[in-house]
């Protein structure tokens, strides 16, 4: 079967495809393509040349490995199939399915015979024994559900009909979110139901499972005050009052807890405070961003956007996909939107909003703050849809277009 590529992943790991020094760990949400992710590498080897029998493919979900469960029993079945002589390549999906897999993984990148990939839904995974016995020996390669223009790729892809207004489509996505999957339903109330059986899967397998829930009705008020809630500025005692205003009696240990664990499960990501002049990041207000938008559109009837969180998120979102580190930015007095960093310690300003084409103190407002920085990075404002101008050296760029033409913010 013919599978989508996402090339800015396989980009980042194709150098160390054949590294048996290093266990390459693929964390992300489920069913953002994970399996697919690999399924490319394994092609790619085998257009290299690398014979069949040199790659070992288990899915612990999938049937015929789903009863691996102990060291002893992932220790037999990779020996067993692991029979060649040479590099082997062996690819594990959802190794959190064993408990203590950590002892088995390390004997074999001792061998340095084996270069080892594996796929995990919970960034549970690196924690404890396979931070503490590999250390300086994996590296992690997050993946996210589709970007906007992974989005627009996958259609052509797929054949499907994609319109040339780039907003058009831009919106289309905003409803539909990033799950891959979901571009195999035509119907808007299919495409949801599925995502209402990825938020289900993920709390039986994610959650429910690896943690210790004290009371699951308490833990769904949480969450979804939480989705409800994205990309508001926000900090756990405003939580816990406006869930305490609701009449929830929820304590602040409990609260800090499950947020914990729906950033653990991936559905939530954490965009902490930054404040410029300092250059240290200041504790207690963040904001909270989706990992697909689609979470919030399947669990509300209110089709209605909210361009402000919305665009925020995919921003977020798509910045992440591209190894930027993200903070709320604090300029004085002054807000901005995203202060970025890239890995080379690269800084980048950005406001995002729906328009700024209203009123000129809709337009001041959001240049105000990048006027006021004094270095020499670059600045965007960043739209839906407005006619592109420039002021003062900032950038204004159309979000869909910019998306979509694979832009950095350089």
């Amino acid at each position: 079967m013919k599978i989508f590529r996402r090339e800015k992943y396989l980009e980042k790991i194709r150098g160390f495809y054949h590294d048996t020094g290093i266990i390459k760990v693929i964390t992300g949400i489920r069913r953002c393509g994970k399996s697919c992710l690999m399924q490319s590498i394994v092609d790619e080897l085998l257009a290299e040349g690398i014979p069949a029998k040199n790659i070992v493919y288990l899915n612990l979900d999938k049937r015929g490995f789903k009863s691996i469960k102990t060291p002893e029993q992932l220790e037999n079945s990779i020996d067993s199939l692991c029979t060649t002589s040479g590099t082997k390549y062996l690819f594990i999906d959802e190794i959190q399915n064993v408990t203590g897999f950590e002892e088995v993984l390390n004997a074999y990148r001792e061998d340095e015979e084996y270069s080892i990939f594996i796929t995990g839904s919970n960034s549970c995974l690196l924690s404890g024994e396979l931070v503490t016995k590999l250390t300086g020996r994996y590296l992690e390669f997050e993946i996210f559900p589709l970007t906007f223009e992974e989005y627009l790729e996958m259609k052509v892809f797929k054949k499907l009909p994609v319109s040339p207004d780039v907003t058009e489509e831009l919106d289309r996505y905003i409803m539909e979110g990033g799950f891959p999957k979901t571009l195999d339903y035509s119907n808007t109330e299919d495409k949801r139901r599925y995502v209402q059986g990825v938020i289900a899967e993920i709390l039986e397998k994610d959650i429910r499972k690896r943690t210790k829930l004290r009371t699951i009705s308490v833990f769904n008020t949480i969450q979804t005050y939480i989705i409800n809630n994205f990309g508001s500025t926000t900090s756990l005692t405003n939580i816990l009052n406006d869930l305490h205003k609701a009449r929830s009696n929820i304590t602040r240990e409990t609260l800090n807890r499950y947020i914990q664990i729906l950033l653990d499960a991936k559905i939530l990501y954490k965009c902490g405070r930054f404040d410029l002049k300092s250059r240290k990041s200041i504790a207690g207000e963040q904001k909270y961003y989706l990992s697909d938008l689609s979470f919030y559109f399947a669990t509300n009837t209110d089709n209605r956007i909210n361009y402000g969180p919305v665009l925020e998120n995919i921003i977020y979102l798509y910045a992440r996909s591209k190894d930027y580190s993200v903070s709320v930015g604090r300029i004085g007095k002054l807000e901005c939107d995203f202060i970025m960093r890239s890995r080379e310690s690269q800084y980048s300003y950005v406001q995002v909003a729906m328009t700024i084409m209203n009123s000129l103190d809709t337009e001041n407002r959001e240049y105000k703050p990048l006027e006021s920085i004094r270095d020499n990075y670059p600045k965007y404002v960043m739209t839906r849809n407005d006619i592109i101008q420039r002021r003062n050296g900032i950038v204004h760029a159309n979000i869909g277009t910019f998306i979509k033409e694979h832009k950095m913010f350089t």
